[in-house]
């Protein structure tokens, strides 16, 4: 299948039959916001996700660049995360995770978000009076990859868990999409975990409850595209245009295969100001989930 997206809604659109999902569509200032909950295993193996719910934002206008937009963007997302956070401890203590490679700009992302976390956790032990009483603890790591570290990231943030006894780990990461345009106007929500390297193909063990034992919520950017995808899409629209007939992906799929280029995976050649921008937007999204209203004062304090 040479269709890949780690965004629920557009594996959502590739089956829009299968049972067992529930799905809502609103418009907020400009925002699309797609919520999807998958509630079966059946229909969670079909869409290649997690049992879960997913929240999909999505802000065409952003490629615009207009910074109103991106505070939209930040205080909705923010909403958002709040709402899939519900039931958690008033006196939260979250681990922030940001999964991928610093010297890989597409995979930066992760790294990115974390770097921009206001983290409280050692002033709360070591200097309690600094902070109101109640205030979340948050501590934040980037575990690096495989390749750097020869070490795996879940097994990272699993030792981390245990040792500091975190109420939820909130993991950001880089993802795959199969529409271009998706790319710097994109930002998907998720309580069902993540999967590192699944986005460029290099599926390593998950971050979930499972595997951590405490929740653990996903915040993800789609900032590649497989050219497979492209490709298939690009000759999907030729045949509906020039001919009037629809073309069935799966048969597209073995030439491009053959050719080598199911492997390769594109990203606009901007993609450094994307990466800070959209980081940049997440990393609002957590503070303002985790802290409250008071997360510009938080983050004035620490600045």
């Amino acid at each position: 299948m040479s269709i890949y997206t780690d965004l629920a809604c557009e594996a959502r659109e590739l089956h829009p039959d299968i049972d067992g999902v529930t799905e809502s569509r609103l418009f907020r200032e400009g925002v699309e916001i797609r919520r999807v909950t998958i509630r079966s295993s059946e229909a969670a193996e079909k869409l290649g996700k997690r049992i879960g719910s997913y929240v999909t934002l999505d802000a065409p206008d952003l490629v615009f660049r207009e910074s109103i937009l991106f505070e939209t963007l930040e205080r909705l997302a923010a909403g958002e995360l709040r709402r899939l956070m519900h039931g958690l401890p008033e006196e939260l203590c979250v681990l922030v995770v940001g999964l991928g490679n610093r010297r890989v700009t597409p995979d930066s992302f992760g790294p990115a978000v974390t770097e921009r976390i206001p983290v409280t956790r050692h002033i709360i032990e070591l200097m309690p009076d600094a902070l109101d009483k109640g205030t979340p603890s948050v501590c934040a790591v980037s575990p690096g990859v495989l390749g750097e570290t020869g070490l795996e990231s879940a097994g990272i943030v699993k030792s981390l868990v245990e040792r500091f006894r975190p109420d939820a780990v909130i993991a950001a990461d880089s993802l795959a999409s199969r529409r271009a345009e998706r790319i710097s106007t994109t930002i998907q929500l998720s309580d069902a975990g993540i999967d590192p390297g699944s986005g460029v193909g290099n599926l390593r063990s998950g971050l979930n409850r499972d595997t951590l034992g405490v929740p653990v919520f996903a915040v993800g950017v789609p900032l590649v595209v497989k050219a497979s995808t492209i490709i298939s899409d690009a000759l999907e629209r030729l045949a509906i245009d020039g001919c009037g007939r629809s073309v069935n992906p799966e048969n597209i799929a073995d030439p491009i295969s053959e050719d080598g280029m199911d492997a390769m995976i594109m990203t606009p050649k901007d993609i450094d100001r994307i990466v800070d921008d959209m980081a940049g937007v997440a990393a609002g999204a957590v503070g303002r989930a985790i802290f409250g209203e008071r997360y510009g004062e938080i983050k004035k304090l620490l600045s």
